[in-house]
């Protein structure tokens, strides 16, 4: 769930709630998800970069916003662009966990297990206390092995 008050996104389970002082007004999620990346967009990685180009704006400041768009578009199931909003975040923060850990989720639901693997371990080898990291890592290797196992 992500949440702001006074004219920011409210997402929960099925809708989509953008907040005024003055009411709600919800709409199905799916119709949104365009307006969320547009908004995160906007309010993120374009302020970040004018900042950044003036070298007020911290590197993880646009790896989380590049991270958060990623999100938003594995929501909608447009892995191509999430994973490319992952490996942009990456490259603005190589310290981040975060998005190695959702570009791995990503690649192991596509059955690129090498590329996940990869992925969760450079997560555990930054914050090696990623409890879902290795989950994920070692749900990867068994089905690895059981695609191997299999002929595949």
């Amino acid at each position: 769930m992500y949440y702001e008050q006074y004219g920011e996104i409210v997402v929960d389970h099925k809708w989509i709630q953008f907040e005024f002082s003055v009411g709600c007004k919800p709409r199905p999620l799916e119709t949104h998800y365009n307006a969320i990346g547009r908004r995160l967009e906007q309010r993120h990685i374009r302020s970040c970069k004018n900042k950044r180009s003036q070298k007020e704006c911290e590197a993880i400041k646009v790896a989380t916003a590049y991270n958060n768009r990623g999100q938003i578009k594995y929501l909608r199931v447009d892995f191509h662009e999430a994973v490319e909003d992952y490996t942009s975040a990456i490259q603005s923060d190589s310290r981040f966990e975060t998005p190695f850990y959702n570009r791995g989720l990503i690649h192991y639901r596509l059955g690129f297990f090498d590329d996940a693997k990869s992925d969760f371990q450079q997560a555990l080898k930054l914050n090696p206390d990623f409890k879902d990291a290795k989950e994920s890592l070692q749900q990867t290797l068994l089905d690895q092995q059981h695609k191997i196992n299999r002929g595949y």
